[in-house]
């Protein structure tokens, strides 16, 4: 990882409130543009519920849901809950990624991820001494009706600024 100090840009920056972060992301293009929507974050970003609509512009050659929006909707959310949770005193990136699919995306999605205290402690314990902390979060893409299409896997690098 680099030593580059991390740094959120003024305009992201701006949005310190939980629902100006989540206006704001709707109207970010790369999910404006592919029918993604966060419906849900909550005030202490602890949890966010993401839905792709199945559309014509959200569909693939065959009809099912575009992979890449499948992984899109899921992208930011681990690492900006995570980071948002911590504070200024750690540094938080996006690690690695993989995506699972499961079933073929024949109708509009959602993904709900969930940090919970634990989680957060057992961060700030491993990463105590500032060593980096490399976990990985799942997070499943499913349907109305429960049908998993896809599952996400983020792997996340925290450590304590120096």
């Amino acid at each position: 990882m680099s030593s580059a100090v991390q740094q959120v840009g003024r305009v992201k920056a701006l949005a310190t409130h939980h629902r100006t972060l989540q206006h704001g992301m709707n109207l970010w293009p790369p999910f404006l543009f592919s029918g993604i929507r966060v419906e849900r974050m909550s005030p202490d970003l602890r949890t966010v519920r993401v839905r792709l609509r199945r559309l014509p512009a959200t569909t693939n050659y065959v009809g099912t849901l575009f992979g890449g929006s499948l992984f899109a909707m899921t992208d930011p959310f681990w690492m900006l809950m995570i980071l948002r949770n911590l504070g200024p005193a750690y540094v938080v990136w996006d690690k690695a990624a993989e995506i699972d699919f499961i079933a073929p995306g024949r109708a509009s999605v959602t993904a709900t991820f969930e940090l919970t205290q634990d989680v957060l402690d057992e961060i700030v314990t491993a990463a105590a001494d500032g060593e980096k902390v490399l976990r990985w979060f799942a997070v499943d893409v499913i349907t109305a009706d429960g049908t998993v299409v896809a599952r996400v896997r983020k792997q996340i690098y925290v450590r304590r600024r120096r």
